[in-house]
Formats: C-alpha cells, sequence, structure tokens
C-alpha cells in the first residue's frame, strides 16, 4: 500500500499543489530573511542655472531610498512563513491521507471482486463436473434426461455469473491501474495494533489553519501604512564663474502619515475573515473525526463478528453439500435436492468471502480514522 500511495500521489493533482505551496512558503521566507522591507530606489537628480549670473552653475544628486522594517514586523515576517511552512507540510501530510483513504476504498472493492469471481469459478467447476456425471448416468439409464437437462442449465447460469463477475474485477482494477498508474493492486493492510501517538494530519492541520490565520492578521496589523524610507544622497555643487565645487553627504527619513491605503484595509478584514472560519472549521473537524473513530470502531467489531458467523454457517453448508452429493452419487437424493444444497453452500461461500472483504476493508478504515499510514 505504500507503494501505491507514491505511485499515486506522484501522479496526483494535490502533488502538484502541494509544490506550489511549498514555493510558496519559501518566497515567504526569503522575503521574512531580508534586511529591507522592499526594493531599495535609486534617484537621480540635476538642475542648471539660467541667465548671465548662473553661467556655469550646477547641481548634481544621486540618492538611494532604502525601505525599512516597521518595529516588529520583520520577527512576525519570519514568524508567518514558518507557520506557512509547517502547514504546508501539513496539508500534504493530509493530502496524502486522503489519496490513502481512495486507495484502501478501492482495495476493499477489489478484494470483494476477486472473491466473487473465485466463488463463481469454483461454482461453476462443480457444476459443471456435476452436468457430465449426470449425463453419464442418464446414458446408463439411472436419472432421467430432465435430469441433465436441469444440472447443464445450472452449470451454464453459473459460467454466465463467473463471466459477469470477472468483467466486474477488470473494472476495478482499470480504475486501481488508472489512480496508482501500477497493475497489482495492494495487498490487504493488518489491523493496528496501537494507536498512533501523532496527532491526526487532519487535526494539525485544521490546528495550524488557525495559527495561519492568526499570524495574517498580526502581520497585517504591523503592515498598516507605507514602510518607512531611509534616504541616503551625495550632492554636489558647483557654483560656476570659476569657483571650486562643493560636495555634501545628505541622511533622510521618510516616515508615512495618515491612515492606511484601502487595499491594506480590505487584506485585513480577509484575514480576520479567514481566521474566524478556519476557527470554526478546527472544531467542526474535531467533532467529525471523531463521530468517524468511533463509527469505525464499532463498525469493525461488528464487521469481524459477522465474518466469523458467515465463515461457520458456510462450513456447515459446504458439509451438508458434500453429504448430499456422496447420497446422491449411491442414488438416494433426488437431483433438485443436491442442487438445492449446492446452490445454498455457494451463496454461503460467496457470503462468507464477501463478509471477509469487508472486514479487511473495515479494518482499512480503521486505520484510516485514526490517521494511521502504512
Amino acid at each position: 500500500m505504500a507503494e501505491a500511495l507514491d505511485a499515486a500521489w506522484a501522479r496526483s493533482l494535490e502533488a502538484a499543489e502541494s509544490r506550489g505551496q511549498m514555493g510558496v512558503a519559501k518566497a515567504e521566507r526569503q522575503v521574512a530573511a531580508a534586511w529591507l522591507a522592499g526594493a531599495p530606489a535609486l534617484e537621480l537628480s540635476q538642475r542648471q542655472g539660467r541667465g548671465a549670473a548662473a553661467d556655469g552653475a550646477r547641481e548634481t544628486e544621486v540618492g538611494l531610498l532604502l525601505p525599512l522594517w516597521r518595529p516588529g514586523q520583520r520577527q512576525l515576517g519570519t514568524q508567518a512563513a514558518q507557520v506557512e511552512q509547517d502547514w504546508a507540510n501539513a496539508s500534504e501530510r493530509a493530502a496524502k491521507l486522503r489519496l490513502l483513504g481512495q486507495l484502501r476504498e478501492l482495495s476493499g472493492a477489489l478484494r470483494a471482486a476477486q472473491a466473487e469471481l473465485r466463488q463463481s469459478e469454483q461454482q461453476a467447476q462443480a457444476l459443471q463436473q456435476l452436468s457430465l456425471d449426470v449425463a453419464r448416468r442418464v446414458q446408463a439409464g439411472d436419472l432421467a434426461p430432465a435430469d441433465a437437462l436441469a444440472a447443464k442449465a445450472e452449470w451454464l447460469a453459473a459460467r454466465a455469473l463467473s463471466v459477469q463477475a470477472g468483467q466486474a474485477l477488470l473494472a476495478q482494477r482499470s480504475s486501481w491501474q488508472l489512480l496508482t498508474g501500477l497493475a497489482e493492486e495492494a495487498a490487504p493492510e493488518r489491523a493496528a495494533v496501537s494507536l498512533p501517538e501523532d496527532e491526526h494530519p487532519a487535526l494539525r492541520l485544521a490546528a495550524l489553519s488557525v495559527e495561519r490565520a492568526r499570524q495574517r492578521v498580526a502581520l497585517g496589523r504591523a503592515q498598516r501604512g507605507g514602510a518607512p524610507e531611509l534616504g541616503l544622497s551625495l550632492r554636489q555643487e558647483r557654483p560656476g564663474q570659476g569657483q571650486p565645487a562643493q560636495n555634501s553627504v545628505g541622511l533622510s527619513l521618510r516616515m508615512p502619515l495618515g491612515s492606511e491605503p484601502p487595499q491594506q484595509t480590505q487584506q485585513l478584514a480577509a484575514a480576520l475573515a479567514e481566521e474566524q472560519l478556519a476557527v470554526a472549521t478546527a472544531q467542526r473537524s474535531r467533532l467529525q473525526l471523531e463521530a468517524e473513530q468511533a463509527l469505525a470502531q464499532a463498525s469493525l467489531h461488528s464487521v469481524a463478528a459477522q465474518a466469523a458467523a458467515e465463515r461457520e454457517r458456510a462450513g456447515l453448508l459446504r458439509e451438508r453439500a458434500l453429504l448430499l452429493d456422496q447420497s446422491f452419487k449411491l442414488g438416494e437424493t433426488a437431483l433438485p435436492d443436491l442442487l438445492r444444497a449446492l446452490s445454498a453452500s455457494a451463496q454461503a461461500e460467496a457470503a462468507a468471502q464477501t463478509q471477509e472483504a469487508a472486514h479487511q476493508l473495515a479494518q482499512a478504515r480503521h486505520q484510516q480514522s485514526y490517521g494511521i499510514f502504512p
């Protein structure tokens, strides 16, 4: 199942989405690690005098504007970037768990189809052998020709069911191959001996979604208004008329005043709404997961009891069919009675195998509900 999960993950759209989320988290970490709040800007200005008195006068200024972080903004950005990366990792694991649930359901359907095909093939072989035996006894005069027709009709019906079961299995295998790219399905998983100590991937993702939303709110509040700018400039003045040039260095600090732009107000409102939604989603996810775990636990015990009962019933009807078959060969049992016994035995065998597949699927669903990976 682990191999099938890796193969299916490599082919899934969620893998591409996860790579994109990882890229966003990496970019945010790079932004938060930068010393400046934005890209620096270069300023260049020149003024030249006019008229006879200002002949040759010229002033040239070259400046560099450096956007600065607001107090605490860089630290909040670093924390938000770390939470974003943790959220991306948790999102990937939760997506893998959902994909694993699809694989487990499909694997259970495959096992049920395989069990049905095996049972129908065995039933068809048994009825074919019975039809041949009846035909020989009809030729010997021990049975009526109607018995041969009845036995052959039962054999043909069983063969038709076998073909139908084979087609159903091919459809399930096609779905498996489409999802994983593998020709062989996964083997049944063993039941979990103990519950995992790690937090369920869905709960961890919900908790990190809340923390991610809160970090975005805090970062949005810290980013209200434009970024301060530190200016460094070099000025050269030429008074003209043969006077020497004068150089000076300037240092300036630009602090934006007034209320924040409407775009930032909108972003903060969106972050607050996202926080409220994340809190509500986390609470609902925990309640839903608890209900799923309780249902999976109860279903596992119930299906296990049903599987044991069906195995015992199939064994009893199989033994009864063998006894009636021996009695039929000795001429002590009529053919209709034997056909009914064989049909009841076949149905019981099919029910037992189907219930066994359901038991394995219940085990897989139990592991799925607790977030257990193969």
